[in-house]
Formats: C-alpha cells, sequence, structure tokens
C-alpha cells in the first residue's frame, strides 16, 4: 500500500480519536455543569482547573450513589417541622441558643436521610450532589456559626445563619414513596420549600409574633 495513503489514514484515525476523547469530555463537562449547577463553577474556581474539579465532582457522585438516601416518612417531617418551628421561636429570646440547635437540627435530618456524618467539608460534598442549589447556605450558616464561637457574629447575623439552615432545612424535607431513593436517580431541580413560605418571611413572622406575645405579657 502506498505509503503516503498510510500516513493520510494514519492522519485521519488519529484525528478521530481526538476528537472522541474531545467530545467525551465536553459531554462528562456538560453533564456536571448541569447536575451541579452553581456548586460546579465554585469548585473549579477553588481547584484551579477543570480537570482536578471535574474529578473531584466525579468522586462525589460515586460516593453518594453508594449511599441509601431515603425520603422521610410522613410522620418523621411532621416531627421535623415542629422541631424547626419551635426552636424558631426562640430565636428572639434566645438566638445563640436557636442558632445551634439549628445546626443540630439539620445534622439529624440530614442523618435520618442517610447521608453520613463526618467533617463539615465531607457533609457539604455529600449534599452538593442532590442538592447543589442550596449547598451554599449550609456553607454560609456554617460560617457564621463560626464566627458566632469567636464572638464575632450580632443577631442580625445570626437571623441570617437561621435563614441559611431552613433553606437547606426546607429542601431536604422530602416526603416520598417508601423505596430508597438513589443518588443516581435524582435529577437537578430548584430547591423545594416542603410547604414552608420563605424563610425570611417565616423568620419575620416568628419574630413578630413573639414580640407581640412579649407585649401581651408586659401589660
Amino acid at each position: 500500500m502506498d505509503i503516503n495513503l498510510l500516513l493520510t489514514l494514519g492522519i485521519i484515525l488519529l484525528l478521530l480519536v481526538i476528537g472522541g476523547i474531545l467530545l467525551t469530555r465536553r459531554r462528562r463537562s456538560d453533564h456536571l455543569a448541569h447536575r451541579f449547577g452553581p456548586e460546579y463553577e465554585r469548585t473549579v474556581e477553588r481547584m484551579g482547573g477543570r480537570g482536578k474539579a471535574e474529578a473531584d465532582l466525579l468522586a462525589r457522585e460515586k460516593r453518594v450513589q453508594k449511599m441509601e438516601i431515603v425520603p422521610l416518612a410522613p410522620e418523621d417531617a411532621q416531627r421535623f417541622r415542629m422541631e424547626w418551628q419551635a426552636l424558631q421561636s426562640r430565636f428572639v429570646d434566645s438566638p445563640r441558643t436557636a442558632l445551634a440547635q439549628a445546626d443540630l437540627l439539620v445534622r439529624d435530618l440530614m442523618t435520618r436521610r442517610g447521608y453520613p456524618m463526618g467533617d463539615f467539608e465531607s457533609c457539604a460534598a455529600d449534599i452538593s450532589v442532590d442538592h447543589p442549589h442550596v449547598v451554599e447556605h449550609y456553607r454560609a450558616a456554617h460560617e457564621i456559626a463560626l464566627r458566632d464561637q469567636r464572638g464575632e457574629a450580632d443577631t442580625e447575623v445570626m437571623r441570617q445563619a437561621i435563614v441559611h439552615y431552613r433553606a437547606l432545612f426546607s429542601d431536604l424535607l422530602e416526603v416520598g414513596d417508601p423505596q430508597p431513593r438513589r443518588a443516581e436517580e435524582s435529577r437537578p431541580q430548584e430547591p423545594r420549600r416542603g410547604g414552608f413560605v420563605r424563610p425570611e418571611r417565616a423568620m419575620a413572622k416568628e419574630e413578630s409574633d413573639a414580640r407581640e406575645r412579649e407585649r401581651r405579657r408586659e401589660r
């Protein structure tokens, strides 16, 4: 066979291989960007490149796929709602206690759903797979909680932390069929509110009610 023909075929084959690799990478990037939403760009920025970031995100997916993430039974969901409403009503009188209880209640809910409890970054990474649109709320609330431990958070800042915790809490309150929902069956979606009103409005209403109760006691 003519040497020039062999070289031409070799070049064509090489180009096809390169094109296939680039197409595969493109599809992987599109999948991860769609799956993780804003978490995708955050991870790229944090890790300094798409290659490392995508490897990290793929590792998260594989890890969560091995977990048995389950929806809540209706009675469990109701219990969590009541506990949240109780801690939220205590915020005006004791914001620091309410903030600590919010963190514990969110972790309790995560455990009930099937997420393993480790260090904060591991928990946030796991949550980001199925709840990418609210994981930043979790990070923001955690940062404020750390500031509070250092005595750097005032009441208004702690109120914002409760709002952030509630966004994640509401998204995790999924009541579904009794069969375990595997992570690979999940689809990216906008945060659900679990039947709640918006967190900011809920906080304002609870604070208003608490102040009204206080005025009545003073009378």
